[in-house]
């Protein structure tokens, strides 16, 4: 819904300017906070329906126990990552709630409200990695471009 909302403001933005008339002064800033939002919130899905990209390559071309320990270790990796990105988001975040930092463009965002996303996405990836390291679940299926 939120991608789709950006698409039409973006048509609406062209339409006005191509008719000569003045477009939201808004647009481009809201874009740009609604591309963050839905990035950082639908990334804990895609790890966890393993849409995100990545190339089975050599877990297709090893036994089934290397690949295995190959596809935690790269969960592993995957989390430490995002339990880091989540701390340092969350601090940034707690920052500039309390230094009362704003955004300035076309209007003005407490920039607490514009982060807060990050610390969630990571937070929630974070936990989406730990059921690929300890769960039965692997995140690599060891057939090229085949999910399980």
């Amino acid at each position: 819904m939120l991608l789709g909302l950006v698409a039409v403001m973006v048509v609406v933005d062209v339409l006005m300017r191509n008719f000569g008339f003045q477009p939201p002064a808004h647009t481009l800033t809201l874009t740009e906070y609604a591309l963050l939002y839905a990035t950082m919130l639908a990334s804990p899905w895609l790890v966890r329906t393993r849409g995100h990209v990545y190339i089975e390559l050599l877990t297709a071309a090893v036994p089934s126990r290397v690949r295995v320990l190959l596809s935690r270790t790269v969960a592993a990796l995957s989390l430490i990552v995002c339990v880091v990105l989540c701390w340092f988001a969350v601090a940034q975040v707690v920052d500039d709630y309390q230094r009362s930092v704003a955004d300035i463009r076309s209007f003005d965002m407490p920039r607490w409200i514009l982060f807060a996303s990050m610390p969630l996405g990571f937070g929630l990836m974070a936990v989406e990695f730990l059921r690929f390291v300890f769960g039965s679940d692997v995140m690599h299926s060891g057939e090229a471009g085949i999910h399980e």
